[in-house]
């Protein structure tokens, strides 16, 4: 994108920490997991602008070369809208905690957050499969202890 990326929250600023080493990797693993992220969800022609019906929000998918299907996530609304000008149908989105996004996945889907942007962060099927059991075993660990 050329421009210099300013982080504009929390999130950003830690994955700006992680990628130029200030960071340790798996230490923002584990705060990512508590941030919010905007997934971008396909809009139905409605008659009351911004109203949607469906209670199956289908989010944005694409595929990756070998096959793998990648689930497009940013770290705030703002960050989609240069991203998904080529995407006409996914204007509208939910802002969720990765965990609640990581619960409802499953397994083999790879996950891209801010693509388009240098400050951004790939994260291939395993490592997903292995943020969504951390994730369930800190829900574990979380009702065991109240």
């Amino acid at each position: 994108m050329g421009q210099e990326f300013t982080p504009h929250n929390d999130l950003e600023q830690q994955l700006l920490d992680a990628q130029q080493g200030r960071l340790d990797s798996e230490t923002f693993m584990l705060q990512l997991l508590d941030h919010q992220l905007f997934m971008p969800v396909e809009d139905e022609v409605a008659e009351i602008q911004g109203f949607q019906r469906s209670t199956k929000a289908q989010p944005l998918t694409l595929e990756a070369e070998d096959g793998t299907r990648v689930l497009v996530l940013f770290t705030s609304p703002e960050r989609a809208k240069p991203f998904l000008q080529d995407y006409p149908d996914y204007q509208g989105g939910l802002l969720s905690e990765f965990s609640w996004i990581l619960d409802r996945v499953g397994s083999g889907i790879a996950i891209a957050i801010n693509p388009g942007f240098e400050v951004g962060i790939d994260l291939d099927t395993d490592t997903v499969t292995h943020l969504i059991h951390l994730s369930a075993s800190r829900k574990d660990k979380s009702q065991t202890s109240s």
